[in-house]
């Protein structure tokens, strides 16, 4: 029996050292000296060094001085982020999505585009396409007493062209430059 025993568990316990605790140090490792900023939350700082967020990460903000990300079915909790599981055809989400329409909708703007109305996959997205932001603007524009073309002219300087699939604004990133102007 010993036979049989020993060399499992000696197995069991090397297989546990390698990929247990050599293979993530090793990974670790090479992430921090190859990406330290993706490797550690890709955190955004202010100009005293204090962590503000994330840019990976949406945060909610409130008031019409700022552009507001997809909604959260997590309520931007890092710890419950998740989709809200609710089917199309639910009612519960039909009638989230018509409230959160009638809240955001500009008279003679046009429908609210869908990204501020659906939740991403993981409900932490920050990023929204250009004409969800084009669609906030004049709100944002009025109640910080700017000019619309300047409001405009930063968001054309945070525009992202991913690798694959359509422009995107990080919406952390914008807000931070809006406090500079």
């Amino acid at each position: 029996m010993s036979s049989l025993l020993r060399p499992a568990l000696s197995l069991m316990v090397l297989m546990t050292l390698i990929t247990g605790v050599a293979y993530p140090l090793v990974v670790t490792g090479v992430a921090q000296l190859a990406f330290p900023d993706q490797a550690n939350g890709s955190l955004v700082r202010d100009a005293d060094g204090e962590v503000r967020g994330s840019a990976l990460i949406a945060q909610d903000f409130v008031g019409d001085a700022w552009f507001h990300p997809r909604p959260s079915a997590g309520a931007f909790a890092t710890v419950s982020s998740s989709a809200s599981n609710l089917a199309p055809s639910n009612p519960a989400l039909a009638t989230r999505v018509i409230d959160d329409a009638n809240k955001l909708l500009v008279p003679g703007q046009g429908p609210v585009p869908l990204a501020l109305l659906t939740t991403s996959g993981s409900g932490l997205d920050p990023h929204l396409p250009p004409a969800a932001i084009t669609y906030q603007l004049a709100r944002v524009a009025a109640a910080r007493n700017l000019p619309q073309a300047k409001v405009q002219a930063l968001v054309d300087t945070l525009v992202e062209q991913p690798l694959i699939g359509p422009p995107v604004v990080n919406v952390l990133a914008l807000n931070r430059a809006l406090e500079t102007l």
